[in-house]
Parts: structure tokens; sequence; C-alpha cells
């Protein structure tokens, strides 16, 4: 083969993977990977040396033997492996390492993993694909049903480390994954400026908490659906993915550097979080989060959860968590910036808050946000006074949600922060209120606020500007109440007809 025809092949595959590069412009800074580049596939055999067809092979298509020994035979550098509609039994994990352009496609093919007690561990993986010493480059795996309906099973599909080129799609994993060892799948690309691809990777019945398993014992909580770790050094994208309750978290990166994007999708009633970020830049867009179960009794369940790292963007998404057991945006120290925009939340009567920015998080921009919430607790919740500043506009609060335990929608610690557009209305019992300022330099315009009880309060606060708002408790209580310890407020063109209580 020429240099030409190696270059030519090595560009197809770029052409799929990258899709439509919007270049570093993307959210958050994330590379967008895209499935759009299908159209550019091309001939898919023309991309390799070699084409095996695993039937040909030896490999039997009906599921009464393993197919790992057919495979170890034929996996090999620049080779297409081919996997015709059938039935593939595996009893234990391919690994290959190191390799240059891989592939494995199905088409109707289902993998049938072996049960934990016949599953030749502790290597519990059907493809280990590279690893973070040896990793490989350019691997497409693609186009496989896994059936794991069987009782007590549950292996990992595919765990690939590759430097560059990685393309996982059109995966679906069947039944609760009850064997209480790894989860479908684990992801790493290992070099700084490599680029990856999981789309449509679905596993919908989750997993059950790895005490109900054989595996009792040997894990921490049990499965997580997707797992990226301190290897992941890239840029890596997940599409359209689908993952149900997994008993430690459900898309979990625990990478301190790299890239991480979720772009669409449904992720639903993971422990910890459903979506758990960490590294350099992280992005979700389009994607929806449910939490209505608890099926792991777990401590707590985060909608999304941003762990560490220096930028993240919420864009476009969709929280719905009925039965709540953790808030719906959870950003953690030390994130250095947060952008919350364009997000629908809902949440039920248990007090759980909206978005809660850790006191030593950094400056934060939340536009175009709405927090529908039922239980006793803040729509925003902006703690430390050494925080960044925040700038809120164009937040919408309904809802039921009392005052019993935490009475103000809004409640912000922070300095320098700016809230404008705003419209709250709380209607809730027991002395229901709208925002709470404690720190210094404020700017609250433009904002409508109908609450049970005084719907603002400045507590402490000083250099405060309050103007071109309208502020109307439904109680016997003051539209504004300032604070003894309080400084220096203005209060320009605004209507507050139930008056301004000011104890300085």
């Amino acid at each position: 083969m020429t240099s030409k025809d190696t270059h030519e092949r090595k560009w197809s595959r770029r052409q799929y993977l990258t899709g439509t590069v919007a270049g570093m412009a993307g959210i958050g800074g994330v590379l967008s990977l895209s499935e759009a580049g299908a159209a550019q596939d091309g001939d898919l055999a023309a991309q390799y040396d070699t084409v095996v067809d695993i039937v040909d092979a030896g490999a039997d298509p009906t599921g009464s033997e393993s197919i790992t020994p057919v495979l170890r035979d034929h996996v090999d550098d620049n080779t297409l492996i081919e996997f015709p509609e059938g039935r593939y039994y595996m009893d234990e994990q391919l690994r290959f390492t190191r390799f240059e352009n891989v592939g494995f496609v199905g088409d109707g093919a289902t993998l049938v993993p072996a049960n934990f007690h016949e599953f030749e561990g502790p290597q519990y993986r059907l493809f280990r694909l590279g690893t973070s010493d040896r990793p490989g480059r350019n691997l497409r795996f693609e186009g496989f049903d896994i059936d794991q309906t069987a009782s007590e099973t549950g292996i990992r599909v595919i765990n690939a480390e590759v430097e560059d080129g990685l393309l996982v799609r059109h995966v679906t994993v069947h039944g609760v994954h009850d064997s209480g060892t790894w989860g479908p799948g684990l992801f790493n690309i290992t070099d700084p400026e490599g680029e990856g691809l999981v789309y449509c990777f679905h596993a919908p019945d989750g997993a059950v908490h790895v005490d109900e398993t054989p595996n009792a014992g040997n894990m921490w909580r049990g499965a997580t659906g997707f797992g990226i770790n301190q290897h992941h050094r890239g840029t890596l994208v997940f599409e359209n993915c689908i993952l149900g309750g997994f008993p430690d978290n459900g898309l979990y990166a625990s990478n301190e550097t790299g890239r991480i994007g979720v772009d669409g999708g449904h992720y639903q009633n993971s422990g910890t979080a459903s979506i758990r970020l960490s590294g350099t830049t992280g992005a979700i867009r389009n994607a929806t989060i449910t939490v209505n179960d608890d099926p792991h009794d777990s401590a707590g369940q985060h909608a999304i959860r941003i762990d560490r790292g220096e930028e993240f963007h919420i864009e476009g998404v969709e929280i719905d968590i009925p039965e709540p057991n953790g808030d719906a945006i959870r950003v953690m120290n030390p994130v250095d910036e947060t952008t919350i925009s364009n997000t629908e939340i809902s949440i039920g009567a248990q007090p759980n808050n909206g978005i809660r920015l850790d006191p030593e998080t950094g400056p934060a921009i939340i536009d175009d946000v709405t927090v529908d919430i039922d239980g006793s607790a803040n729509a925003l919740r902006l703690l430390g006074s050494d925080g960044g500043a925040v700038d809120v506009s164009g937040l919408r609060v309904t809802g039921d949600a009392p005052g019993t335990t935490l009475r103000h929608a809004i409640f912000c610690e922070r300095h320098s922060c700016e809230f404008t557009g705003l419209d709250v209305e709380q209607h809730g019992t027991t002395r229901r209120r709208g925002i709470e300022l404690r720190g210094s330099d404020y700017r609250l315009a433009d904002s409508e606020f109908e609450t049970t009880d005084t719907p603002i309060v400045l507590n402490g606060a000083s250099d405060v500007t309050v103007e071109n708002c309208y502020a109307n408790p439904a109680s016997d209580a003051y539209s504004l109440r300032i604070t003894g310890d309080s400084g220096g407020v203005q209060l320009p063109a605004n209507d507050f007809p139930a008056g301004v209580r000011d104890d300085r």
C-alpha cells in the first residue's frame, strides 16, 4: 500500500469521526463531533488491509460456543472483523493493545456474555482494546446488541483506551446488569490532541447494587454506566446515549485533564449522579435527566454533578426529578467557571435544590433557566462569600414550595452578583419568600416577585441597587426588608405595594 493510500484511508476515518466539526467554538470549548459525518464514511472495507467474516473464520453464530479464540486468531492491525446476523457467545475477554486501525462491525449481531460464574474472571470484559500504557489508535466498534437478560449476567462490553480515532456507535445492552462486575463501558482518549465519539450506546435497564449480586463484597456499590478515568487526556463526546440507573454513577468522568461532551440522550436514576463530570473542559447539551426512583437506596442522586475543572457549560438540558434525592445541578469545589443556560428543571416535594454552587467555585453565568420546585429548598443556592461573582438573567421560578425548611427561592452569600429579568412566583405555605442577599455589591433589576411572604430580603447586605422591580407578598408582609446590619441600598423606580421595612 502506498503512502497516498494510507493517507486517504485515515482521512476517510477522520471525516467520519469529526463529522460536522465546529472547531473549538462549541459550547464549553468542546470540539463538536457528530454522527452527521456518516454520509462521508464511504466504503468501509476499503479502509482496512484485511476484512474477516467471523463466521467464515470459524466462529459459531448460534451462541453455543465461545467466539473469543477465533477473535484472537484474527484480530490484527488494519483489520476489520465483520459479524453477520447471529448470536455470538463470549466467556472470556479479547485483549488487544497498541494496535493501529481495527474495526468490529455487526450487522444484526448479538453478543451473548456468559453469566458471572461461567465467565473467565477477574477480567470481566468482552473487549479490552488498548490500555493506558499501551493504547491503540483508530478503533471502530459498532452495530451490536448485547443480550444479558440471563440471571447474574452483566459483563463490560468494551474497555477502550486509544490515542485518537475512537468511534463506538449503535450498541444496545438488553437486560439488567446483575453480576456485580464493571459497567458496560470505559473510554479514555490518551493523547491530548486525540478525539473520540460514542454514539447511541444504550443501556436503559441499568444495574443492581453489588450487594444483590454474586460478586458482593468485591466492589464499591457496583457498576458504573460509562467510566472515564485519570488516563483521559483528549476530547470525548457522548451523543444520544441512554443509561438507566447504575449504583455508582451513570456517566462518570473522573479525569483531571481532557474534555468531555454530552450531547443529547437520556440519563436516569443513578446513584450519586446520573451525569458526573470533571476535567479541563466539559459540556452537557440537549440531554434529559430523570430521577423518579431510587433502586439502589442511594445516599444521594444528583441529576448533574460537576466535581472539579476549569470550564463547564450546561445548555438546553431538561431535568425532571419528581422523586428528588439530591440537587438537580450541583457544582462542587473547585470548579473555575460554569455556564447554565436554556435549561428547564422540575423538582418534586422532597427538599432538594435546583442549582447549587458550593462555596469555593468560581464565577458563573445562569441565563434563561426555569425551575419549578415543590420542596422547601432553594431554586438557586449560591454559597460562599469567597466564591466567584454570578450573573443571573431570565431565571423563572414557579411551584408550590413551602418555606418550612429554606424560605427563599433564591439564596446568595456571594459578592458582586447581578440579577436581572427574574420572574419568581412562590405561593407555597409557611412564609415562602423570593430572594435573600447576604453579601455586597449587588444589582437586582427588571424583575417581578409574587410570594407568600416578603419577596426581597437584604440580610446584612451592602452596596445594593434594586431598580425597576415589582415585589408583592400575599400575606401581611413587606415587599422589601432591609435588616439592621445592612449597608448602603439604592431603590430607584420600583413598585413595592406592601412597602419597605428598613431596620437600619
